[in-house]
């Protein structure tokens, strides 16, 4: 099973006898088995018919609508609800353990620090021209990683890992050359082509990561780093922490290789935008690179769900009830 991405205005998708049809205006219509279909993405504008919403839903495929000024995910299809009910009470007790909540922040708090420390280390074995910068922002890693390790409290948590990104990307952005405009992290929006890559890669990731979570019978929305807020899905926020990091490799390795080049990009109204012929290449080499993070993301929800049931209430089985 595979990804569709669709990028182009006046594209139809709909479903029928198991096979999916895509129309475009002036062309043949195309069609393709349905169960090959794992994810679909839809950047832009397109309608999708409620067969093909509710084919994918029957089978547990995934879509995910981006809007197409900044890529940002607007919309995506609930993964099936898992049966067992267990888990989220597990969850909502776990939340509400302040020690257990901090406990799962620590861990992929040290796992984000970890991997942000392994991709400046590698950089100064290869850029030995910004070695003495890179070797500034690793000690400053170093130092904050000990503090991590023994936060006492979800604040002092949250601000190690504020200050561990800063020095972080005072490193990382000296591996870009000068002409991408790269000083540090921005967004909403992203003013230069680095930012417009990471946050479309940050988006993707958050967009797996919610998935992996409604499968696992988890709530996105209860988080442990990232507490409960108004529509977000803190869950999803925390589990991609340890990730970000490999997402900023990759993201360097498409302008290191002249993937991506500063002229696939276009300025407007402040915003840097990545181009229709970019984006083809920028979804080209995300399906590459994706199945890595989509296997530790099941791996981490499936280790969380199987804590989260620890921690539940024994529920009466509908034997019980009947009886």
């Amino acid at each position: 099973m595979g990804t569709l991405y669709i990028d182009r205005k006046g594209v139809a998708l709909s479903a029928a006898a198991g096979r999916l049809c895509i129309r475009e205006p002036g062309a043949e219509a195309r069609t393709l088995p349905l169960q090959l279909v794992e994810r679909i993405v839809v950047h832009g504008q397109a309608q999708l018919d409620t067969s093909l919403l509710a084919a994918l839903a029957e089978q547990g495929s995934g879509l995910v609508c981006l809007s197409g000024r900044h890529a940002r995910r607007f919309a995506q299809l609930a993964a099936p609800a898992h049966s067992d009910a267990r888990r989220r009470l597990g969850q909502y007790r776990l939340v509400c353990d302040a020690e257990a909540s901090l406990q799962l922040a620590r861990t992929w708090v040290s796992g984000k620090l970890a991997a942000q420390q392994r991709v400046l280390e590698r950089a100064r074995q290869v850029r030995t021209d910004q070695r003495l910068v890179l070797s500034r922002a690793l000690e400053r890693l170093q130092a904050l990683s000990a503090g991590i390790a023994q936060a006492g409290d979800l604040d002092a948590l949250r601000g190690g890992e504020g200050a561990a990104a800063a020095a972080y990307f005072a490193g990382l952005q000296c591996l870009f050359a000068a002409a991408l405009g790269f000083n540090g992290r921005n967004r909403r929006p992203p003013r230069d082509p680095v930012n417009a890559c990471l946050s479309l890669a940050y988006t993707l990731l958050h967009s797996e990561a919610v998935r992996a979570v409604q499968m696992a019978g988890l709530d996105p929305l209860l988080g442990c780093l990232h507490a409960p807020a108004w529509g977000r899905e803190s869950l999803a926020c925390d589990l991609i922490e340890p990730l970000r990091p490999h997402a900023d490799a990759w993201v360097h390795g498409l302008f290191r290789e002249r993937l991506l080049r500063a002229e696939a990009f276009n300025q407007d109204k402040g915003a840097c935008l990545l181009g229709k012929q970019g984006r083809g290449v920028f979804f080209a080499e995300w399906e590459c690179w994706a199945p890595l993070p989509r296997r530790w993301l099941r791996r981490q929800t499936h280790a969380l769900a199987r804590l989260c049931t620890a921690h539940a209430p024994q529920l009466a089985s509908a034997t019980d009830d009947e009886a």
